[in-house]
C-alpha cells in the first residue's frame, strides 16, 4: 500500500493524515496484510467490503490504532504532577479522586499515576479515595494492561528504587510484572472516545495524551471532545501531550503554565 492509498483509508475513516505520517510504515504494513487476508487486492475494493461487513470494518479501525506509550512518559509532566499539581488537589480536599486515563494502550500510564499516588501517601495521615478508570478502544491492550506484564524497554524512565518497590522481575528476566498493590482499584473497559460515552463523569484528571487530538480528523473531534470536557469536574486537569494543541473552541478549557495540562 502506497501513501496515496493509505490517505484514502484515512479519509474514508476521517482520520488525520497529518497525525499518521510518522507512524504510517508499521500501520501500512498491518492495513496490507488484512487486505491480502480479506482477498482484497486494490484500496476501492477493500472499502466496498468495509462497508459492507462491519466486523472487518473494526478489525481495520483496530489496526488503525497506535499504541505507543512507556511508563513516566515525558518524565517533566509527571514530576509536575507529583510535586504541585497533585498535593495542591489533594489538600484542597478533593474526595474522592477521579482520574481517567483515556487511551490507555498497555496500561503504563495509569499504573505511572498510581504510583505516583502512592507515593504521595507516605508520610501523609490520610489520602482521598482513588477511584481510576482506563480505557482503550483495542481490547488486546486492555487484556495486556490487565496482566500488567512489561519488557525493560517499557520501565527505561523508571527509577531503580521504583522498579524494586513497584514491580516483580519474572523468571524470564527480561520481563517486570506490576505489583498487585498497584493494579487493583482500576475499572478496564474496551471503549471507543468517538462512538462511547465516558466511562463515568467529575474526573478530576483526564489524560488524553498522544490520542484522538494527534489521529482523529476534525468531523471525529467534534464528536468525541464535548464529551470529555463534560465528564471533567470544574477546576480539574486535562492532559495531553507534548506536542498537541486543544483546539480554540473546545470548550472551558484553558492551558496552564506553559505545559500540556488544561483545566
Amino acid at each position: 500500500m502506497d501513501d496515496r492509498r493509505f490517505r484514502l483509508l484515512l479519509d474514508w475513516f476521517g482520520l488525520s493524515r497529518d497525525g499518521y505520517y510518522r507512524v504510517r510504515k508499521g500501520v501500512k504494513k498491518r492495513i496490507g496484510r488484512h487486505m491480502l487476508e480479506c482477498g482484497c487486492r486494490n484500496v476501492s475494493t477493500y472499502l466496498m467490503r468495509l462497508t459492507q461487513d462491519r466486523t472487518l470494518r473494526e478489525q481495520c479501525r483496530t489496526l488503525l490504532n497506535v499504541s505507543i506509550s512507556r511508563f513516566f512518559r515525558d518524565r517533566a509532566l509527571w514530576q509536575l504532577l507529583q510535586e504541585e499539581i497533585l498535593p495542591e488537589l489533594i489538600n484542597a480536599g478533593v474526595d474522592p479522586f477521579r482520574v481517567w486515563s483515556a487511551g490507555c494502550a498497555r496500561g503504563e500510564e495509569i499504573y505511572s499515576f498510581k504510583m505516583v499516588w502512592d507515593l504521595l501517601g507516605h508520610g501523609r495521615d490520610s489520602m482521598p479515595q482513588l477511584q481510576a478508570w482506563a480505557t482503550d478502544m483495542n481490547q488486546e491492550c486492555i487484556d495486556a494492561a490487565r496482566r500488567g506484564v512489561y519488557s525493560a524497554s517499557s520501565l527505561k524512565e523508571v527509577p531503580d528504587e521504583l522498579k524494586q518497590r513497584y514491580f516483580e522481575r519474572l523468571p524470564k528476566k527480561s520481563l517486570l510484572a506490576i505489583r498487585e498493590s498497584v493494579k487493583g482499584g482500576i475499572s478496564w473497559r474496551c471503549l471507543d472516545l468517538v462512538a462511547d460515552e465516558p466511562p463515568a463523569q467529575d474526573f478530576h484528571m483526564v489524560f488524553l495524551r498522544n490520542n484522538i487530538l494527534t489521529y482523529c480528523g476534525e468531523v471525529l473531534l467534534d464528536a468525541a471532545l464535548p464529551k470529555i470536557w463534560e465528564a471533567s469536574a470544574q477546576g480539574g486537569y486535562l492532559i495531553i501531550g507534548s506536542k498537541e494543541k486543544w483546539p480554540p473552541e473546545g470548550g472551558r478549557f484553558i492551558p496552564m503554565r506553559g505545559i500540556p495540562a488544561f483545566l
